[in-house]
């Protein structure tokens, strides 16, 4: 096999690689463009277009994302013991396309609004269909999350590198990922739409699904170049049949008349070799280690739900350009692509310089505290956001306004209160009781609200190029109407008279526009409007989030490669794939952490919830440095040594001794025959 392995690969090289490798590459690129750009924009789809809570969205995207990191498990057991990789990678690869189409069909509002407002009318079907193209992308991309790289490294034969190949490979998946986040949120600003127009989520998940189509195509048409490995079993299965057999075997024999044994696993000496048995053992304690760190990521997966959510009532201004809430994702990639080359190349060589022995479970320790850190800083940015947050009525209390629309000052007097003068053409909030249909939350997705209020004694009709608030009659006011952020103009039109008013929106503002009955039409008509701010703008300014995602990065850094590394360094060479499986699970566990430690803790302010996670976090972090202190590094390479030369050993003394018996056979023989002779000559 590996002889017709060489000759396929070597037969197709292209600058030193198999041209095959070329397909698996772009294959990548594309997967991981399609599965980031669609879960960039995920919490605002359940939010905005599903119309979840906060607290539902995100719930149902942790746990779609721990089903991601639980699928993998699957995908190698299959790959490993049924279909092989090729197989695997193709057959997941079609569920996940259909998933990622479904989720693009689920954001298209006009299938079911069928009184064309903008809404869906049946948000059951968006619902499910919805829920369905999750569930098959998380058993697509988890599925082939553990064949892609390594049947990548199948296509090179021993005299080719393949360190260059995983360089970029992971590259590869940065770059994806960093595009992803970058472009789809782009495109769920958009407006689209057969019969009105809404944010299009349709094609923030059509454009991931359409590169994913492209991953599948790309895969495929290498298929002639590949070398296609058989399954050869998978070691997970065999590991775990050990792990239940010596545990079934010890509660057989729990009895005190059984001698105990220097280790639980040591029970399987009965049916399984000693070396499996030793690399089982060491195996188990590096996912000793493992039980503390489902709780970094607990914290570090909320990037994608609390944090976007958070920066949904921030001002995205910088500058000229207008950045997107779930476009500050993109921070992680460009600091990850950053901060890795300046740890391996600056930080740690400066702290071996300094005399410290900073060992990977000393990195992994201070990368938890720097993501618990990040959530300190999520809570400080929070508790300014929430100052500038508007205080609605309670279920017991009410809104009440006041509106001179008079041409002379007016003094009112209200119970328990002193009095108030409220001058011509002002408005007074929160003070009496007024029959419009006020706001009763802060608009949502970075959108404006606005009303005019027609203080002459003649209709005006008022639109801009995207909205027409319609004929608003004397001494009334209009519905009120969403506006984007930006500049907007208004016409003001009555009779052949009119005039043009322009007003620069920020993010999540709410106004009154008042005409008063002395508004003049002309030229400078607009400085006869007085505009009331109902709720303030967005003002805490996105740029408030870098650091907290500056912190949770570097703590990925020190803590996810450093422990891969860690981990990778303490493991068999055969039980890689064990401690990868684990290491994934240790994230889908930490996701699950989230929706429980949200559902226990109920708090109703959020700078307290992000509080609640950076202590816990911090608690966990004095665990496993006390768990750290007492671990002892080993080298599984001398360990497996020691067992091959006892093996060998063994063997040689077993040669031994069958030759020694060998021997005496043939010297009883001769012996035999020499009576034999003796008696016959007798």
């Amino acid at each position: 096999q590996y002889s017709q392995k060489k000759s396929i690969t070597s037969s197709k090289d292209v600058c030193g690689y198999p041209l095959s490798i070329f397909f698996i590459v772009v294959n990548e690129f594309c997967e991981r463009f399609s599965y980031y750009g669609m879960r960039a924009v995920l919490v605002l789809y359940f939010k905005y277009f599903l119309q979840w809570d906060e607290d539902l969205a995100t719930s149902i995207y942790h746990t779609f994302v721990a089903l991601c990191y639980l699928t993998p498990i699957l995908g190698a057991i299959v790959a490993d013991s049924w279909l092989g990789k090729f197989k695997t990678i193709i057959y997941l690869s079609i569920v996940y396309t259909i998933g990622q189409v479904a989720m693009a069909v689920s954001a298209v509002h006009d299938i079911t609004d069928s009184n064309r407002d903008g809404t869906p009318d049946n948000m059951t079907f968006h619902v499910a269909l919805s829920m369905v193209g999750l569930f098959l992308i998380a058993l697509g991309t988890g599925g082939i999350k553990p064949c892609v790289a390594a049947f990548g490294g199948d296509q090179f034969s021993e005299h080719q590198q393949r360190r260059t190949f995983f360089s970029v490979f992971y590259l590869c998946i940065n770059g994806g990922s960093l595009l992803s986040t970058i472009i789809t949120p782009i495109l769920r600003g958009q407006e689209c739409g057969i019969y009105s127009q809404q944010k299009c989520y349709s094609l923030a998940f059509g454009v991931p699904a359409a590169l994913m189509v492209v991953a599948l195509v790309v895969f495929i048409v290498g298929s002639g170049m590949y070398y296609k490995a058989e399954p050869e079993g998978n070691i997970m299965l065999d590991v775990c049949k050990c792990i239940g057999f010596a545990i079934k075997n010890r509660y057989r024999h729990r009895s005190n008349q059984y001698p105990r044994r220097q280790h639980w696993m040591d029970w399987a000496e009965e049916k399984y070799d000693k070396l499996l048995i030793a690399q089982i053992k060491m195996v188990l304690k590096v996912l000793f280690l493992y039980i503390p760190l489902p709780m970094f990521w607990t914290l570090f997966d909320q990037k994608g739900s609390r944090w976007t959510l958070q920066a949904t009532t921030m001002n995205g201004y910088f500058g000229t350009l207008v950045i997107q809430p779930d476009q500050m994702q993109t921070f992680n990639p460009i600091l990850i692509l950053t901060l890795v080359p300046i740890m391996d190349s600056v930080i740690y060589p400066l702290i071996k310089k300094c005399g410290f022995n900073f060992t990977p479970l000393k990195r992994m320790t201070v990368g938890m505290f720097l993501a618990a850190m990040a959530f300190v800083c999520a809570a400080l940015v929070q508790v300014e956001i929430d100052k500038t947050l508007p205080v609605f009525p309670s279920a017991s209390q009410s809104q009440l306004k006041l509106l001179n629309m008079g041409s002379s000052a007016v003094t009112v007097n209200l119970p328990g209160n002193e009095p108030l003068t409220l001058n011509a053409a002002q408005v007074l909030c929160n003070v009496i009781f007024s029959q419009t249909q006020d706001l009763t939350s802060k608009p949502e997705q970075g959108n404006n609200e606005i009303r005019f209020v027609n203080g002459m004694n003649m209709p005006v009709n008022v639109t801009t190029s995207a909205v027409d608030l319609g004929l608003i009659e004397p001494f009334y006011y209009s519905t009120y109407s969403t506006i984007k952020n930006g500049e907007t103009k208004f016409s003001l039109l009555s009779g052949s008279q009119s005039c043009e008013y322009i007003k620069d929106f920020g993010f999540g503002g709410s106004y009154t526009f008042f005409i008063p009955r002395t508004f003049v039409f002309g030229p400078n008509c607009q400085d006869s409007i007085t505009v009331v701010e109902d709720i303030e703008p967005n003002s805490v300014h996105m740029a408030l989030q870098i650091p907290q995602y500056f912190f949770i990065t570097a703590g990925e850094v020190m803590f996810s490669v450093t422990g891969l590394e860690f981990s990778y360094s303490q493991a068999p060479s055969n039980m890689k794939a064990v401690l990868q499986a684990g290491w994934l699970f240790t994230v889908a566990i930490g996701n699950f952490i989230v929706l429980i430690v949200a559902e226990i803790a109920k708090l109703p302010n959020k700078w307290a919830e992000y509080v609640l996670f950076a202590s816990l976090l911090v608690l966990v972090c004095i665990i496993f440095s006390t768990m750290a202190y007492f671990y002892t590094y080993i080298d599984p390479s001398e360990i497996e040594d020691q067992f091959s030369k006892k093996v060998d050993d063994d063997e040689d003394d077993k040669d031994k001794r069958e030759k020694t018996e060998i021997k005496m056979v043939r010297r009883d023989s001769a012996e035999s025959d020499d009576d034999s002779y003796k008696q016959s000559n007798m």
